[in-house]
């Protein structure tokens, strides 16, 4: 209940009862009201500007999460690349050297999205550098996995139309070499048995026993078969075609003669200790192009991977000939 007001009226020298007019009443009404609006405002600023409404706490939430799952996905994408990378490596580096194709150039692979304005959508927004980030992260490998499947599929129809090639590359070992044991020396420049020099030895050598078989390499025609007593010894010479070669030195038994057609694994002779040899082997060469390169790289249809490793270190290890 409002408290009643009194005035001291100089004139009638008494105190009357204050009324006030109906303009003060409106006004006193107003400048309430306007306080009361004017503090509901501030409030209301205050309220939004450092607590944040519930709608927004939950959407913080929402955006916090929303970063979390996008570096998740950066780094997937990370590790997706590196993979990437290993096909596109094992491509250039063993089935486009199979096939004898040229590698995929680098700009090609790694050739990505043209277009300046093509992220400006994502521009303008708090996390714009993460979402661009993830973006061309996303697109860059899509090329890359768009162009490596070009690539298998140009190695695939070389593979279907190249299988005569295939089985014509010398690819196995010309001697059954049980867990590496036969493998005596290497391809390089290796100490000479005999005259006790370092000589270039273009070839490896197989120790095994007298009679032990020898297979063809790869699918060809016998273009030679000698038999002597120096050098060498008794040879065979295996023309396989797309360049490549193969030479079979010190055999004891023939089983082919020349100009017969022989295919990959056939028994072609038998190991023996013909010409200038220290003891029974097989000394095997292999030619691309009329040039002798190392057989080691040529054992991969025969080798487990640890198998390959295994004999690559083996061929590292200081050695002599046995011819």
């Amino acid at each position: 209940m409002a408290r009643t007001r009194y005035t001291f009226n100089t004139k009638t020298l008494a105190y009357e009862e204050h009324r006030r007019t109906i303009g003060q009443k409106i006004f006193r009404f107003f400048l309430f009201l306007i306080s009361t609006m004017s503090f509901s405002v501030v409030l209301i600023f205050l309220a939004y500007t450092f607590l944040g409404s519930p709608k927004e706490r939950v959407m913080e939430r929402e955006i916090a999460q929303y970063e979390l799952q996008f570096q998740i996905l950066n780094d997937r994408l990370d590790h997706l690349q590196i993979v990437m990378d290993e096909l596109a490596d094992k491509d250039d580096n063993i089935y486009r050297v199979i096939f004898e194709a040229d590698p995929i150039s680098k700009s090609i692979r790694q050739a990505g999205y043209g277009g300046i304005d093509r992220y400006a959508k994502l521009e303008g927004y708090s996390n714009s550098e993460l979402l661009i980030l993830t973006t061309k992260k996303l697109d860059r490998i899509a090329s890359q996995v768009y162009v490596q499947s070009k690539s298998f599929d140009e190695v695939f129809e070389m593979a279907r139309n190249k299988e005569k090639m295939l089985a014509s590359i010398p690819a196995i070992q010309p001697v059954s070499n049980v867990d590496l044991k036969r493998f005596s020396s290497s391809y390089g420049y290796r100490p000479d048995p005999i005259y006790k020099v370092k000589k270039f030895h273009a070839g490896v050598d197989f120790s095994a026993p007298q009679g032990t078989p020898i297979y063809s390499t790869g699918t060809g025609v016998v273009i030679k078969t000698r038999r002597s007593k120096r050098g060498y010894g008794n040879t065979i010479e295996i023309d396989h075609g797309y360049g490549y070669q193969t030479f079979y030195a010190h055999v004891k038994e023939f089983k082919v003669k020349k100009g017969e057609k022989v295919k990959r694994g056939q028994i072609i002779a038998t190991v023996g200790n013909t010409g200038k040899s220290t003891a029974p082997h097989l000394h095997y060469e292999v030619r691309k192009n009329k040039r002798t390169v190392n057989p080691i790289y040529y054992f991969f249809n025969d080798l487990t991977p640890d198998e390959y490793e295994t004999l690559l270190e083996l061929s590292k290890l200081p050695n002599q000939s046995l011819d």
